[in-house]
């Protein structure tokens, strides 16, 4: 059999040909699941400049937490407790019930436990010297 490998259009992207062949698939497993489901929020101040934001995305019934930052100057008034509680809570609204995040050791993982996730992996050496750790928490319903 001749199989060619190459980069696919953006027009083939856009058709979400791929991704949705493999939903089929993991339907077969697990039954019917809603799409993936992004939450992004951003925090301003009253002149409008940026203090922080979250990115990230709902599937399969998880809170992926791709991106949590607040400026150094707002750091230490719950701004980032306000993030990540609102996203939990649309998070549980779209049909979450865990969520899942990775922070580097220099970063937040503190925060983190605080807000009751829990490290469940951790890959030493990541970024040279550093370790990833990986956590998870239960949402409440």
């Amino acid at each position: 059999m001749h199989i060619t490998i190459s980069t696919p259009t953006d027009e083939q992207v856009r058709t979400g040909a791929l991704g949705r062949r493999l939903r089929l698939y993991n339907h077969s497993f697990v039954g019917e699941y809603p799409e993936q489901q992004y939450i992004r929020l951003d925090a301003r101040d009253g002149n409008g400049r940026l203090l922080g934001g979250l990115r990230g995305f709902v599937f399969l019934y998880w809170l992926n937490v791709e991106v949590l930052f607040v400026e150094e100057d707002a750091r230490g008034a719950g701004l980032g407790s306000r993030l990540l509680a609102e996203a939990e809570r649309q998070a549980v609204a779209l049909g979450a019930k865990n969520a899942k995040l990775d922070t580097f050791e220099w970063q937040a993982r503190e925060f983190y436990a605080r807000h009751g996730y829990e490290v469940y992996a951790r890959i030493d050496d990541y970024a040279p010297g550093y370790w990833l750790a990986y956590m998870k928490k239960t949402l409440a319903r």
